[in-house]
């Protein structure tokens, strides 16, 4: 079993040092993988609850699986697809017209900047986000058959969530196996948790703000509120970033609607942290800003835009061992 394997370890420091070594390289080599078993995971954890329901509602295992998972999948494919080409036009025209925004914003200011190099990434970025549609919603997972595993993953997890967790617990001697399945069951709960209220989180802020923006008239306010949608996902640096960007564009209408926008965006927060925040979240991990901003660049710096997108999940796991621990 696992644990005569980590004693026999433990007594040999050479083969210690060679076996770290070893899973070391191993896991650098599979890094992709590992990303996107870890997403698949998290997509389990966040649909788990629902199956658990149908089942005590004496809905066959299979029936219980498929009904929110092909409910997923049906939103997922009838509601966001049809709308991407729409929000790429959007994205695209934004992109396109930025650079003036600034020059204006910059005068405005009493700035001189040089934008033409900006200009020229933007010009670029919006040129391949036009390209396809397809592209844009698989480019973080690796590709439209990254995005088929991840999915094809999940099922599978939650098809045998309860053989996997004994599997697990069965490595381990008789006195551990309560408090494995039990460690398992407070991962499940926090990374579920964690992604179902970043939707939520998204939704709230996405829809609040497309509507303050549209209620003041502000030009592309439908892309600069998807923007601060998405960027949600990202605790503490997410909303500042998103706001920049509506910012620029308010300021070169006037001043006083600059002020207005950072005053938007600020009570919108506002009303997230007082309100949506405790509610939605209060079963994921509260983690400490610095702690977020160091996880968010080391996950970026290894793994591009997707470990920075689930370096939070992943912290709030390594913290649930952490503390599991600790209590044993």
């Amino acid at each position: 079993m696992l644990h005569n394997f980590i004693k026999y370890l433990l007594r040999n420091q050479v083969l210690l040092a060679l076996f770290l070594i070893a899973l070391f390289w191993f896991i650098v080599q599979i890094r992709g993988i590992i990303l996107s078993i870890f997403l698949s995971y998290i997509i389990m954890a966040a649909v788990l609850p629902a199956v658990t329901f149908f089942q005590r509602k004496k809905f066959p295992k299979i029936i219980a699986v498929l009904i929110p998972y092909l409910g997923l999948l049906t939103a997922v494919f009838l509601l966001v697809l049809p709308l991407i080409p729409f929000f790429t036009e959007q994205i695209q025209a934004l992109f396109t017209n930025f650079p003036k925004f600034l020059d204006r914003t910059a005068t405005n200011l009493g700035l001189s900047i040089d934008s033409s190099e900006f200009e020229q990434y933007l010009t670029s970025e919006s040129g391949s986000i036009g390209q396809s549609a397809v592209n844009v919603t698989t480019q973080v997972f690796g590709g439209i058959f990254s995005v088929i595993t991840i999915f094809v993953v999940s099922f599978y997890l939650l098809m045998y969530h309860e053989n996997f967790k004994n599997f697990l617990a069965n490595q381990f001697h008789d006195g551990s196996r309560t408090f494995i399945l039990h460690v398992v069951d407070r991962i499940n709960e926090k990374l579920g948790a964690w992604l179902r209220g970043e939707f939520v989180l998204m939704l709230f802020i996405g829809t609040l703000s497309w509507i303050g923006l549209t209620i003041l008239g502000l030009p592309y306010a439908l892309p600069l509120a998807l923007l601060a949608g998405l960027l949600e996902i990202i605790p503490t640096l997410g909303p500042i970033i998103s706001a920049i960007p509506a910012v620029i564009v308010a300021f070169t209408i006037s001043p006083t609607m600059a002020i207005t926008v950072v005053v938007l965006y600020m009570l919108i927060q506002a009303l997230e942290n007082q309100l949506l925040v405790p509610k939605v979240m209060q079963k994921a991990v509260g983690l400490n800003p610095v702690v977020v901003i160091l996880s968010i660049m080391i996950g970026a710096k290894l793994m591009g835009i997707a470990g920075a997108l689930l370096a939070i999940p992943f912290i709030s796991f390594i913290i649930v061992l952490f503390n599991s621990l600790e209590e044993r």
